[in-house]
Parts: structure tokens; sequence; C-alpha cells
């Protein structure tokens, strides 16, 4: 909805605002737009590979993982429209030094979505456009390959520089192919070749374990592929009504994502040749597998309509799901700079109230991502997690948020908001327990590195500019970000059973796996009290909600359910 008193085109730039232009449909494809990407082009693979047929247990324990964690989010959504949300619902509850540290955990998961989501594409495409990626690695990008990586970044921000509007509409079209051609590939491997003896060959349907399964939720790309709900809380103040869309868009594109994700598991378990597990599941390959397992398994079926189906999915989906992370990120800066953590310079925006510099800088960003990194695979548990860390604080927004504004309208209110608060925090916590220690040390580094710039950002920001940091509503910050690196360093789910860090070779495991789970819950229990304990002040909370809100676009009117 735009604000009558001064055309939007003649305002000065610190008075410009982001437009309601995205309906319902529109808001629910963006979430959709991004759990669909290349989550589904390689996900199957990897689950297999870490837990085997038991893969199919690793989609669901994510699955739920990841619903509770929306069903928070999507309280908070539906309360809060405001422009990258997941920064600013810590921000309320808990003051600026966890409305920071939300945001530096967002923006590590979101900047590096674009980049891995053309790295996926272009590993498809490298099947039939020689010099793409290294010989021999594993998904490195040649210079070729990284030159058209940058095209296609470029590509996203001119999109996302458009504006709001046309980024939707192009993201429309996507989202249905993005939605038919898996499906499609589900129905057809069924039917063509259906194999029910390879969900207990090569080890039974455990054959790696339990702890296996588990390993694979994190690690194995499920998490990964599930992250994106959160899209539509990214754009809440360019929803037209964002108390009923912005629910339904999170809990819709989760249920779109399971359904799609488990069917893909089970077609492509039951495809395989069974000589192809003749090593068992860890040592799965098949010709072409490690360039697009779905084209390739295509091909040897004699399906080649579909593997070129598939080759065109592979530029589809990871592209649109790297246009909108890209759009995330942007946000997330643009939030960041609203919240004076970063220089002012971020927030502007332009006459069709698009983040122009936020965009810019994020496409710049992430071109560094190309650097020599490994492919999709080693990059995965890393986002998976920066994801998960961020989601980890909505639910303990969630509980703080119904002490602090008790009588605020809510859209949605979450059931049993007591018990699944705390519980979606435990989860969060498991999420990335899961991840393995050598993904969690390199996590708390990036983060360590986003405190070091906010103090370079203060030192240098004039003392009347500078915001307060709420040093008392984030006390309970450090035990935990410390807890995790310690819990994590004693789990079991790191397998190779030592790190070398610094190159020093550190012996890891020594809670046995079950005791380390335990342990992990009892620990963010204890951190989910004392986080209760010391939220802000229900003024203080009501203050800020209503000075960073001023500034966008009208919150829902929606009357409470």
């Amino acid at each position: 909805m735009t604000v009558t008193s001064q055309p939007s085109e003649a305002r000065p730039e610190t008075q410009r605002r982001m437009r309601r232009e995205i309906g319902p449909i529109g808001i629910l494809f963006t979430s959709v737009g991004i759990v669909i990407g290349s989550g589904w082009l390689f996900g199957a693979l990897k689950g297999a590979e870490i837990a085997g047929p038991a893969a199919l247990l690793s989609w669901l324990i994510g699955a739920i993982a990841i619903l509770i964690l929306g069903l928070n989010l999507a309280e908070l959504g539906g309360m809060y429209a405001v422009a990258g949300g997941l920064v600013r619902f810590p921000h309320f509850a808990f003051g600026s030094m966890v409305g920071f540290a939300s945001g530096w955990f967002f923006f590590l998961a979101t900047v590096t979505v674009a980049p891995i989501e053309t790295e996926a594409a272009l590993t498809y495409a490298s099947n039939f456009i020689p010099g793409l990626l290294q010989p021999g690695s594993s998904g490195n990008l040649t210079l070729l390959g990284l030159g058209v990586a940058a095209i296609v970044m470029f590509l996203f921000t001119i999109l996302n520089v458009a504006g709001v509007r046309w980024m939707s509409e192009v993201n429309k079209y996507a989202v249905w192919w993005k939605i038919a051609i898996p499906l499609l590939t589900v129905i057809v491997l069924v039917v063509v070749s259906f194999h029910p003896g390879n969900f207990t060959a090569g080890g039974g349907f455990i054959p790696l374990g339990v702890q296996g399964i588990f390993i694979a939720v994190s690690t194995g790309g499920i998490v990964f592929a599930y992250t994106g709900f959160e899209g539509a809380v990214s754009f809440g103040a360019e929803s037209r009504n964002p108390g009923r869309d912005i629910p339904l868009a999170v809990i819709g594109s989760m249920a779109i994502g399971f359904i799609i994700y488990i069917g893909l598991q089970i077609a492509f378990i039951a495809a395989l040749q069974p000589s192809a597990l003749s090593k068992g599941w860890s040592a799965l390959q098949f010709k072409g597998s490690t360039l697009g397992p779905f084209a390739a398994l295509a091909e040897t079926l004699g399906l080649s309509w579909l593997a070129i189906l598939l080759y065109i999915d592979a530029v589809v989906s990871p592209g649109g799901t790297g246009l909108l992370s890209l759009a995330a990120a942007a946000r997330t800066i643009f939030a960041l700079a609203r919240n004076r953590y970063i220089p002012d310079f971020f927030a502007g925006l332009t006459t069709r109230g698009v983040p122009l510099t936020a965009i810019v800088l994020s496409f710049v960003l992430g071109l560094f991502v190309f650097l020599p990194f490994p492919g999709w695979g080693g990059l995965v548990g890393f986002i998976s997690s920066a994801a998960v860390i961020t989601y980890a604080l909505v639910p303990l927004s969630v509980g703080a948020l119904r002490l602090q504004e008790p009588d605020r309208p809510r859209p949605f209110r979450l059931p049993a908001a007591s018990v699944l608060a705390p519980l979606g925090f435990i989860v969060a916590n498991e999420l990335i327990l899961f991840a393995s220690f050598a993904v969690v040390w390199k996590l708390i580094v990036a983060i360590l590195i986003g405190f070091a710039l906010l103090a370079i950002s203060l030192a240098t920001t004039p003392r009347d500019r500078r915001p307060s940091l709420d040093w008392d509503g984030a006390r309970w910050l450090w035990p935990w970000l410390i807890g995790l690196l310690l819990i994590s360093f004693l789990s079991s789910f790191d397998l190779k059973k030592a790190e070398v860090l610094f190159g020093v070779k550190v012996p890891l495991g020594w809670l046995g796996f079950g005791v380390d789970m335990a342990v992990m819950a009892i620990f963010a229990a204890v951190i989910y009290y004392l986080a209760m304990r010391v939220r802000l002040a229900p003024e203080r909370a009501t203050t800020y909600v209503r000075e960073l809100t001023a500034e966008e676009a009208e919150l829902p009117k929606t009357p409470a359910a």
C-alpha cells in the first residue's frame, strides 16, 4: 500500500518506503521459489550416500524440525510486516546486540546461496558445455566457469533492481516450472523403473546406522533443501496483506517442499539399478552421477527426453532460488543499515522502493564465494547451519514477545507456544549438532568476523549515531555460542574422529551417540530459560517496534485469529 501524502517518485530518499505490490500467490511463490532449488537436484543422492534408504526418515525428521521452526516464524511474520523480518524480530525482543547477531547469521546463510545455486546449475551444464569445471575437481569452476557465473549473478542483480513486482512476476512462472518438473520426474521414474528390493539392499534399510540418519539431515542437503520458507518474511514490507499471506506462505511452502522431496527420494532409490549398490550406499555411483544424478539416471534408463528437461530445470530451479536469495541477502543488509549496525548508505531506496546499494553489495560479496571453495556438497553443511542458527533465534523471540507484547494482534497465533517455542529452540540446536564440529567451528569463526566488523563500524561512527547495544538482553548469547562449539567438539557426529585446527590434530567425539543429543537438549533448555529472564523490558521492546516499523509500510491490520 502506497502512502498518499506524497507520491513515491517525488519523495526524498530518506522518506521512501517499499511498496506493497506482492499478492498472495506471489508471496507464497517467493518462499516456494527458494525452497525448490538445487536441493532437489542433488539432495536425494547425498542423502542416500549418507543414510541409504533410511534417508526417507531423514527427510521426515528434517520436515518436522523445520515445520516447528516455521510455525514460530509464521506468528512473527504476520505480526510485524517489515523488510528483513528475520533480522528485526530478535532486535525487538532482546535489543541491538542480538539483532545484529541475527542479521549477521542470516546474511551468512543468504549471501552464499545465490553463488552456490549458480554453481549447481553450471555443474549440470558442464555435461554438455565443456570447460566450466576443473577436471577431477569436486565442482570447482574454471576461469570460463567463473566468468559465466559472474554473468548469471549480474542477471540476478538486474532483475532485483528492476523492482519487486517484476521479480515476483518472473518468479511466478519459474516456480510453476520448478514444481512441475520434479513431480513429473517422480511419476516417470516410478512407472519406468521401480525396484522395491533397493530399500533393503546394500546392508538393509538402515545400512549406515541410526546416526547416519541424523547426519544426513544437516550435511546431506536435507535442511538446505527445506531452507527458504522464510523468504516470504523477508518481503514483509512488500506484501499486500502480510497478516494473512505470510503465515500461509511459510507453512504452504514447507508442505509443498516436503511432498516433492520425499517423492523424489523414493523415486531415486527405487529407480537405481541393483548393480549400482554392489559396493554399498556410501560408494553409490553411476555414470554421470556426480555431475547431475537425476539427469544421469534418466539417461541410464533411456529417457533422453526427461534428461533434456532435467538439464533445462538445472538452470531454472537454481536460477530462481539464486534470484530470490540475492534479494533476501540485500534486504538483510537493508535491515542491518536501518538498525544502524552498518552505514546508513546501505539503507538507501530508489524511487521504486528498491534497496539498490544493498543489492549491489550482495552481488559483489557473492562473487567472492566462487573463489576456490568446494562445490555444492562441500558448502551445503555450512549454509544449512548458518540458516538454522538464524532460525534458532525465532522461537526465542516468540517466547519473549509473548511476554513483552501480549496484546498485539497475532493474525496467526502459534498453538501451545509455551511448548513449541522452547522445543523449536532445542530442535534448532540439535540440527546444528548434527552438522559436526568440522562445520560448527568454521561457522563460529565467521560469526566472530561479523562481530569484529560491528566493532569497526561502531568505532568509526559518531557517538550520537551509535545504537545502544543492549548488553543485558544479550547475556545469554555468548554462553550459547561457546556451548555450541564445546558440545559439538565433544559430540559423536564428526565421523572423522579428529579435526586439524591450525595445523594441530585434535581428537573429537568424547560423548557417545545419544548422550551428546541429550546434553545439547538440556543445554538449549537452559539457554532458553536464561534468554527469557534477560529479555528487554516491555517498554523497551515496544519502543523498538515503534521506531523500526515506523519507517516501513503499514503494519498488518488483520484482527487476531
